[in-house]
Parts: C-alpha cells; sequence; structure tokens
C-alpha cells in the first residue's frame, strides 16, 4: 500500500497536474534518485531499470553530467552564433550514417524532429500522404499525433495506416503497396512512409533483417520518402550497429533521433539527405532557439562518447543474446509467456494476454524491477534496460520474471 507521503503525492499530482498524466505500476513509485542501472525511492530501496532507453549510457553517468556542467558554467547559446559543439556534434553523426545523409538540423524533442520530418517530406514531393503502421507512435505535435494511432488517436488526413503481424512480417511490403494503391485511388500523392525500426508499440517486430527492404523500395516507386524514426532503436540498441535501419540494408531519406542522444537531456536531431533539404530550405527558414544549443550538443558528443570508449554496441549485442536466450528458455517451462521477439537490448516478451502481461509488470515492479508493456493488446512486456546493462542485472531480471510466473501460476491453481 502507498505510505502516507506516497498519498500526499498522488493527492497533489490530482490538485495540479493535468488529468492527462499517466503513472506507471499499480503501485506507483516514488523515486528520488538513480545512479547507473538502479532507481531509488524514498525509503532508499533500490529498483532495477530494465525500461528506460532515455538514460542510454546509464542514468546520471558522470562523464556526461561532467561535460553538461562545465559547458553551461561558460557558454549556452543558439545557433544564430558560430560555436564549436554543433558542428563537431553533427560530423560525429554524419559518421555514423550512410554517406548519402549529410545534412543535420537539431531540435528538442523527438516529436519535433518527426514534425519537421514531416513538413521536409512535404516540401520535398508536392504530396501529403503519409503511411504508417496500425499501432504507431511519433510523436506529441498535432502533425506527428496524426501519426501516432498508439496514443488513441484517430488517423490524420490522407494518414494510411496497416497492420503488421509479429508472426508475418514478410507481408510488411506489400501492405506499404496496398497503402500505395489506397492513396492513389483517393488522388494523394504520397510524401513519405515512417517507420519506427523496431516497431515498438505494434509488439516490437524486429525480425528477419531485411524485412523493410520491399517497403522502402514501394514507397520511393511512388515518389514519396522514407523517414527512419530511430528515437527507440536508435544509438547502439540493437546490438548490430548505430541505428535500427541499417539491419534492413536500406538508407532512409530522413533519419530522426531524440531521447537517447542526451541521456536524459533534451535533445534530437534529423540528418537529411541533401536533395530531400534543399526544397524546404528554399522555402523556409527553420530556427529552434534551444534545437542545437551548445550545452546539449556537448551532452550529445559525450554520449557519442561513452557509447564508443565502453564498446556499447559490442556490450549490447551480448548481453541482449543472453537475455533472449534465457528468456526462450522460460517461455518454453511457463504457457503464460507464447513469443519472445527482438533485437540486442530491445526485447519484447509475447505474453498469453494483457492482463497477465500486466499483472507480471506490477509483480516485476515489486520484486524491485522495472518493465514495461506495449503491443496492439499492451500484452508484450517491454524490456528496454539502458545499455549498460551487465549480465549480473540481466540475471536479475531473469530471476524476478521466474518469480513472479511462478507466483502467477500458484495463484491460478
Amino acid at each position: 500500500m502507498p505510505s502516507s507521503r506516497e498519498l500526499d503525492l498522488l493527492s497533489r499530482r490530482e490538485r495540479v497536474l493535468s488529468s492527462t498524466y499517466r503513472l506507471f505500476y499499480d503501485e506507483p513509485v516514488h523515486v528520488v534518485r538513480a545512479e547507473g542501472v538502479w532507481m531509488f525511492d524514498a525509503d532508499g530501496r533500490r529498483y532495477l531499470d530494465a525500461y528506460n532507453n532515455v538514460p542510454v549510457v546509464g542514468h546520471g553517468h558522470p562523464y556526461v553530467v561532467d561535460r553538461l556542467s562545465r559547458q553551461a558554467r561558460l557558454l549556452n547559446t543558439h545557433t544564430r552564433y558560430l560555436t564549436d559543439a554543433p558542428l563537431e556534434l553533427a560530423e560525429r553523426l554524419i559518421a555514423t550514417l550512410p554517406q548519402e545523409l549529410r545534412h543535420v538540423t537539431f531540435t528538442c524533442t523527438g516529436s519535433e524532429a518527426n514534425d519537421l520530418a514531416v513538413r521536409i517530406a512535404k516540401a520535398a514531393t508536392a504530396g501529403t500522404g503519409f503511411i504508417v503502421t496500425k499501432y504507431a507512435y511519433h510523436g506529441t505535435t498535432e502533425a506527428t499525433a496524426a501519426l501516432s494511432p498508439a496514443s488513441g488517436i484517430a488517423l490524420g488526413p490522407n494518414v494510411f495506416g496497416f497492420e503488421v503481424a509479429p508472426s508475418n512480417p514478410a507481408a510488411f511490403g506489400s501492405r506499404v503497396r496496398e497503402c500505395i494503391e489506397s492513396m492513389q485511388r483517393a488522388a494523394v500523392r504520397p510524401a513519405a512512409l515512417i517507420i519506427d525500426t523496431i516497431l515498438s508499440s505494434d509488439g516490437v517486430i524486429s525480425h528477419p533483417a531485411g524485412f523493410l527492404a520491399e517497403a522502402v523500395e514501394a514507397i520511393h516507386d511512388a515518389g514519396g520518402l522514407f523517414i527512419a524514426d530511430e528515437v527507440q532503436p536508435g544509438f547502439g540498441r540493437t546490438g548490430e550497429g548505430m541505428w535500427g535501419f541499417q539491419r534492413h540494408g536500406v538508407i532512409p531519406d530522413i533519419v530522426t533521433m531524440g531521447k537517447p542522444m542526451g541521456n536524459g537531456h533534451p535533445i534530437a536531431a534529423i540528418v537529411t539527405r541533401a536533395e530531400v533539404a534543399k526544397e524546404f530550405a528554399s522555402r523556409t527558414q527553420y530556427f529552434n532557439t534551444y534545437g542545437g544549443n551548445t550545452v546539449s550538443c556537448e551532452v550529445g558528443l559525450a554520449v557519442l562518447e561513452v557509447i564508443e570508449r565502453e564498446d556499447l554496441i559490442a556490450h549490447v549485442r551480448e548481453v541482449g543474446s543472453y537475455i533472449e536466450q534465457k528468456l526462450r528458455e522460460l517461455a518454453e517451462s511457463h504457457s503464460a509467456l507464447t513469443d519472445v521477439r527482438g533485437i540486442g537490448l530491445f526485447i519484447g516478451v509475447q505474453t498469453e494476454s494483457p492482463a497477465t502481461a500486466k499483472r507480471l509488470a506490477n509483480q516485476m515492479r515489486r520484486l524491485g524491477v522495472l518493465i514495461g508493456t506495449t503491443g496492439p493488446r499492451s500484452d508484450t512486456l517491454k524490456i528496454r534496460p539502458p545499455l549498460i546493462f551487465a549480465r549480473a542485472d540481466a540475471d536479475l531480471l531473469l530471476q524476478a520474471l521466474s518469480t513472479a510466473l511462478r507466483e502467477a501460476s500458484q495463484r491460478s491453481i
């Protein structure tokens, strides 16, 4: 049961915060600090964070915090002055991407990045039609909310959605072609296909590698662009490279990124092909006061350096494979788990029902491990820890899930 202090916080939230906000878990966690892969509540109890992709290199990473505070003491200004940090960060980002992607624009959030990508795609193609997956999430602005059926909002005008089954991702390309045909019948010119390349809100759909290729070919054949939304899978989370789209052998026209880019500090960006950005830039200026500010860019540089110095992509590949293997073993002995999907440190565990997923997530919270749920029916456990998650941390996660499954089984007898 919540303590009197937590009940007071809940009452204050209800009084002063909008009712649009939601809390995790039936018993919300009152967190007061975090370090590495751990979050601590007001009583000093620690919780293993196996959910947050925002602190990508771990909560409060000392090197990132030091770079942030040092630059904040020195200078914080915007891109209308000549400064080094935005240029250095842009160069470092470009170095991780295919050579066709050469122009960087900084924003503050992934929603802003996707919103700008929508505007650029319309200018570059003279089209207005967008294709998304049926349970996609791409942001909170008016334009991106219209591309985000996972938010419970109806698709916007000229937005066409399609469902992709985890059991049949091979149909992905044909479903995109069907959407293009529907656009043509409605006299809508295609602007872009926008895809979160781990399909997280659709239930974490990662395999087989390459299943996006036909869809990208289809949108290009129709005169549209491919926008790779890397807010979730980017920055090494797959363990197979820096970006999720790389697994599919495709080159996007626009790449958007956010959340993990600043390890909790608000910074995001888009990177485009030169010819794609040209038409938009010829018509309008884009200036974002905080996008590309010197402090944020120093933080972004620090995050990239930590990923490289600590060899985190290889680490993610090793630990992620270990977790996936052990989860498959658990699924063999527990009928409540029906499938394991994902790559690196982004894993979805399908359960037999939404109630099962909710019960397991809440029980693991009581056992001191934080995970989430996702998917069209919220019946998939979402495991997405910081990239520094070690094998010992994985064992704690697996032990907690095993205990939660055993307790759930005993209650059902």
